[in-house]
């Protein structure tokens, strides 16, 4: 499969000093002098192949978000690069390509309240020039439709909308820029349960309509499995584990991929809950002080002195299977 996506060794991190490495990364600054450093996204390299979904995985605070804007060109990494056919998505300062959009969490805040719906969807491709002033109203209506709203929506604002709908023209605006690639950040995680179905259904649609490249970020792993080819599995900021959707949740590989499996609900053949319920052990390791050697090794049950000690980089681990652990699962 042709790659579209790249993520080459990508870090993240927020610093009040500067900080360089040659590996993907992405560090925050802190407002006070000193040297404080989280460790957002710690070496990270992804791809993903044309017309595929990732899905990307992982406990709140490990550093999804951050890695989605990364590869949406919102946020520049502090070390690597992030490429699209081999193009930065992000050039000469704040440039950034047209060819990634992405879809955020919260429509009611990534929409401007103060405009109608249609200039919301028609600026974007006016300011770029893929449509002109007298195209730009069956432009909108044509993305409308896409996402099932009707012609007259152009003329309502945000607060007029549910909030399916609102995501729906969020889609909109992303769609009517022509990209080949979508960052979906947790877009159904805000909606309630059977609007979810009916969004989830829509990128499905779109996606064999348009023949989208998605990259799917969501804690929720029935809505990633459900929309997802591969996943990649994150953790404090690295990726532990990456594969085919079925396989990863069928045999995974990490201790942490497991420990995930395990505290997801989910229902028994008759209809009721599963009682096999095991929380993750512990809490997640502070990003400014991470943990020497595997970050895991604190809350994993089959941890041994070397996990202390040796950071565990990703390797093979089968077909189209790759896993970050000393002691993988078998």
């Amino acid at each position: 499969m042709t790659q579209l996506i790249s993520l080459k060794g990508v870090t993240r991190r927020f610093t009040s000093q500067p900080t360089f490495t040659e590996r993907l990364a992405r560090r925050f600054t802190g407002a006070k002098s000193g040297a404080t450093v989280v460790h957002a996204v710690e070496d990270v390299s992804l791809h993903v192949g044309r017309g595929e979904t990732l899905g990307l995985v992982g406990e709140s605070g490990c550093g999804k978000s951050t890695l989605g804007r990364i590869a949406a060109g919102i946020l520049q990494p502090t070390a690597g690069s992030a490429e699209i056919d081999g193009v930065p998505v992000m050039q000469h300062g704040r440039k950034r390509t047209t060819r990634v959009q992405m879809v955020f969490q919260d429509p009611f805040a990534s929409l401007n309240p103060r405009m109608r719906v249609g200039d919301t969807i028609s600026e974007g491709p006016r300011a770029h020039g893929l449509v002109s002033r007298d195209g730009a109203q069956s432009d909108v209506i044509r993305w409308l439709a896409a996402v099932g709203l009707d012609a007259e929506a152009a003329q309502r604002f945000p607060h007029q909308f549910s909030g399916g709908q609102r995501q729906r023209v969020a889609i909109a605006r992303a769609l009517a820029m022509h990209p080949d690639a979508l960052i979906c950040d947790e877009p159904v995680a805000s909606l309630d349960v059977s609007i979810q179905a009916q969004i989830i259904n829509l990128f499905l649609q779109l996606r064999r309509d348009l023949n989208l490249t998605m990259l799917f970020i969501s804690h929720d792993l029935s809505v990633v499995r459900h929309v997802s080819d591969r996943i990649a599995v994150m953790y404090l900021g690295r990726i532990v584990e990456t594969g085919r959707t079925e396989a990863v949740f069928n045999a995974p590989a990490h201790p942490y991929t497991r420990a995930l499996l395990d505290s997801a609900p989910r229902l028994a053949a008759d209809g009721a809950p599963a009682q096999d319920i095991h929380p993750i052990r512990g809490e997640l390791p502070s990003p400014i002080h991470p943990p020497p050697g595997c970050s895991f090794h604190q809350r994993c049950a089959f941890a041994q002195e070397s996990c202390k000690q040796e950071l565990p980089l990703l390797r093979p681990a089968g077909e189209q299977r790759e896993v970050a652990c000393h002691f993988p699962l078998r």
